[in-house]
C-alpha cells in the first residue's frame, strides 16, 4: 500500500488522499501511479531525446483533448528524471524510454505524491464550501516560487512543476506563471498541460515547447479501460462495485469517448452509457420535448453530492450537440448509439445554416461555467439547457 503525502497548509492528520483531487477520475487509479503509457509513443519520444540530448527545454505544453494521457506521460517525464537526474545516468542505465523501475524509491515517491522534488498545481479543495474550486487561484501558482526557493534534496537534482491544467488559471495566476516561466530556476522543469492552448496567454505559449498529442483508439480505449477497471480497489465496508460494462457496452464507451479514455473511465464509472441513452432519446424527439422525463433527468443528474453524474449530463448534452453539427456539415458521427439517433440529428441540422446550433452550443458551455462559478441550481442549469436546445429546433422547424 504506498503511503498519503501530508498536504502543506492542512491539520496534520488530515491526509491528501481524503481530499477529492481535481485531477482524478473518481475511483480510478490517479495518473501519477500509472505504470505505463498507451497511444502516445510519439510524445513520449520527444520527451526522451530532448532529455538525452542533455538540451531539456526548461518548459513543456502538453497540448491535446482532455483524457489522452497528457497527465500520465507528465507524471513519467517527472520520475524519469527525478529517478536518473542525467542522461548518463539514463544511458549507462539502458534506459530506451521514460519508464522507471517500479520497486524504486521514486516511483513510490511520485505516486504517493510526496517527492519533494515534485508539486503539483491544480484546482484546490474549498474547505468551506466543501467542493473543489472552479479555477486555479493565484495562490496556488505562487507555491512555485517557494518551491523553487527550498534546496533540492541533491545538488543538481531536478525540480518538476506540473500544471493540470492551464486552461483553469484564473487571470492573476497565469500572470504568475507568467513569470514564473521568465525566471525558470536551474534544472527546473515545468510540465504544462492545456486542453484548449488557444485560450492561454500567447506569452504563456511563446515560452514552452509545444507537445501536440492526439486522441487514442478506440481500441487502445478499450483496452485501458478493462486495465483501469481491474486496477480499481474495492474499500473494506463497502458494497461490491457494479459489474463492469460488458465488452458491447464497453466499445459503445470507447465511441462516446472520441479518442479520450479520461471521458471512456467518467462514463465507465458513473453509468454514462445508460445517461447517453436517456439523453440521446430525449433530444432526438426534438422540437418536441417529454418535459416530465427532462425533470426527472434534471432531478437526477443535478442532485446534491452528485458532482460526477452532473459533469456527465453536460458533457453528453454538448456532444450529442456536437455531433448534429458534424452531420449538418457532412462528416462522419460514428454508428448510432440509440436506434435512429443519426436520423435525428441529420433532420434536425437539416435546412439552413449550423451557426444556431453553434450558439447554442457556446451559451450551454458558458452557462455552465458561470452558474457553478455563481453556485446555481444544477437543476435549473440542466433545464435551462434543454431550453435553449428545445427553442433552437422549434425555430429550424418553423413551429
Amino acid at each position: 500500500m504506498l503511503s498519503a503525502r501530508r498536504t502543506p497548509m492542512l491539520p496534520r492528520s488530515m491526509r491528501e488522499t481524503e481530499i477529492p483531487e481535481s485531477d482524478r477520475l473518481g475511483e480510478f487509479p490517479h495518473p501519477r501511479m500509472a505504470t505505463h503509457l498507451t497511444g502516445q509513443a510519439e510524445a513520449e519520444k520527444a520527451l526522451f531525446d530532448a532529455f538525452m540530448s542533455g538540451r531539456m527545454q526548461h518548459a513543456w505544453l502538453m497540448t491535446g483533448p482532455k483524457g489522452i494521457g497528457k497527465a500520465t506521460l507528465a507524471y513519467r517525464m517527472a520520475r524519469f528524471a527525478l529517478h536518473y537526474g542525467t542522461p548518463e545516468k539514463a544511458r549507462a542505465a539502458g534506459a530506451t524510454d521514460l519508464s522507471v523501475p517500479e520497486d524504486s524509491s521514486v516511483f513510490h515517491q511520485v505516486a504517493a505524491g510526496s517527492h519533494p522534488n515534485l508539486i503539483t498545481v491544480r484546482r484546490p479543495w474549498d474547505d468551506k464550501a466543501k467542493k473543489l474550486k472552479t479555477v486555479i487561484p493565484v495562490d496556488e501558482v505562487r507555491r512555485i516560487g517557494h518551491f523553487f526557493g527550498l534546496t533540492a534534496s541533491e545538488r543538481g537534482a531536478w525540480r518538476v512543476v506540473v500544471i493540470d491544467s492551464a486552461d483553469e488559471m484564473n487571470a492573476n495566476a497565469a500572470n504568475a506563471l507568467l513569470k514564473a516561466l521568465e525566471e525558470p530556476p536551474p534544472n527546473g522543469l515545468f510540465l504544462v498541460l492545456s486542453h484548449q492552448p488557444g485560450r492561454l496567454l500567447p506569452t504563456i505559449r511563446s515560452r514552452c515547447r509545444t507537445l501536440r498529442m492526439t486522441p487514442l483508439g478506440e481500441d487502445e480505449i478499450a483496452t485501458l479501460m478493462a486495465e483501469a477497471e481491474a486496477a480499481v480497489e474495492e474499500p473494506a465496508g463497502r458494497k461490491k462495485k457494479a459489474a463492469p460494462p460488458s465488452e458491447d457496452e464497453r466499445r459503445q464507451i470507447a465511441q462516446l469517448a472520441e479518442g479520450s479514455a479520461g471521458r471512456a473511465l467518467t462514463l465507465a464509472g458513473g453509468g454514462g452509457l445508460a445517461l447517453y441513452k436517456d439523453v440521446s432519446g430525449l433530444l432526438s424527439g426534438l422540437p418536441r420535448l417529454d418535459i416530465a422525463a427532462v425533470h426527472a433527468l434534471a432531478d437526477k443528474a443535478g442532485r446534491k453530492g452528485g458532482d460526477d453524474q452532473y459533469e456527465t449530463m453536460i458533457d453528453l448534452v454538448t456532444l450529442w450537440l456536437q455531433k448534429l453539427i458534424r452531420a449538418g456539415a457532412g462528416l462522419d458521427t460514428g454508428p448510432d448509439i440509440v436506434a435512429g439517433e443519426g436520423a435525428a440529428m441529420a433532420r434536425l441540422a437539416a435546412g439552413g445554416s449550423l451557426d444556431r446550433w453553434v450558439e447554442v452550443w457556446e451559451k450551454i458551455v458558458h452557462s455552465t461555467a458561470r452558474g457553478e462559478a455563481l453556485n446555481t441550481d444544477r437543476k435549473l442549469v440542466i433545464l435551462n439547457a434543454f431550453s435553449m436546445l428545445e427553442a433552437a429546433a422549434s425555430e429550424r422547424a418553423g413551429a
